[in-house]
């Protein structure tokens, strides 16, 4: 019995590997919304901000691109091992080649390419989410501390304090604000205008945290003696989940936040709620870690405030 020729499996490997490939883009284009998103957050009926569908498009574009290479990569070495395998009749050794100048050519000049234009798009869309050049709507200064978040609102001047949530594995859906999954009843709200333009100011009290709004695409750490700044213009309504992604000490978990991005009327309205409680003023950054303590009132549990 013969074994089939090279040229005869090189036409099936080819033809294989062309109808894996029709195979993929028909399935990519039935594919679920998540699918098409690469599994990132994200909801059908509009993007959360100004930059979740560049982020999106940045990642999912680099996974076609790993994808395409795997695929090349892995179609050439099943050919080398079909073409090339030793036959039953072939008792000779293969020539032996030192080196083929236009193959090691081929090994530098493309992985140099692909380097050099994931670093490209990776560049573009990083350096316009990090650009703060435009005049903000509203800022916003975020202080991180164990094991919660200090919100001050610094054009309304008002203020909002959280206590990080003591039972985390205990939380249900009842327990959900608007029913957003990863938010809590027991935590501090962040609220936001929608459509504007957001400056957040980032600092930390204490150690170093992580501001981090899962559906924004986006986290920014937050170091003690270091201001970060990011801007961001919430484009979708809704209630979303936030954390801390720096693992900052045994409370770690528990420290969470919401996000409600609402109309600028609500938001208004919000802000006048902060200061009929009397949460006028300014939070500052001296260190203070008492939470949930009975024995201490509201005023002596929170931070100094400023004015």
């Amino acid at each position: 019995m013969h074994s089939k020729s090279p040229t005869r499996t090189r036409r099936v490997i080819l033809r294989a590997t062309a109808i894996a490939g029709a195979v993929a883009v028909l399935a990519s284009g039935c594919a679920s919304d998540s699918v098409q998103r690469g599994y990132l957050p994200g909801y059908s009926d509009g993007e959360v901000t100004n930059q979740t569908e560049r982020i999106t498009n940045l990642w999912v574009g680099s996974w076609i691109a790993a994808l395409i290479v795997g695929v090349l990569t892995w179609g050439l070495m099943l050919w080398c091992v079909a073409a090339y395998r030793k036959r039953r009749d072939d008792h000779q050794l293969p020539i032996q080649t030192r080196y083929h100048m236009p193959l090691e050519i081929m090994y530098t000049a493309v992985p140099t390419i692909m380097i050099l234009v994931l670093f490209f798009f990776t560049d573009r869309d990083m350096s316009a989410v990090q650009d703060t050049s435009a005049e903000p709507d509203v800022n916003i200064q975020v202080i991180g501390k164990q094991w919660s978040w200090d919100f001050n609102y610094l054009d309304s001047d008002v203020y909002d304090s959280g206590q990080h949530l003591l039972d985390v594995g205990g939380q249900t859906i009842d327990d959900e604000v608007d029913g957003a999954p990863g938010t809590s009843k027991d935590v501090p709200t962040l609220y936001l205008p929608v459509d504007q333009t957001v400056e957040f100011t980032l600092d930390s009290r204490d150690v170093i945290h992580s501001f981090w709004i899962p559906a924004f695409l986006y986290k920014q750490d937050m170091i003690p003696g270091r201001t970060n700044t990011f801007q961001v213009t919430p484009t979708r309504e809704g209630t979303y989940a936030g954390k801390c992604a720096e693992l900052c000490g045994e409370f770690h978990s528990g420290m969470l936040f919401n996000v409600k991005v609402v109309s600028q009327a609500d938001y208004d309205a919000h802000m006048d709620e902060l200061r009929d409680a009397g949460q006028t003023g300014e939070l500052g950054l001296d260190l203070n870690r008492q939470q949930h303590d009975a024995n201490f009132s509201q005023d002596e549990t929170l931070p100094e405030v400023e004015n």
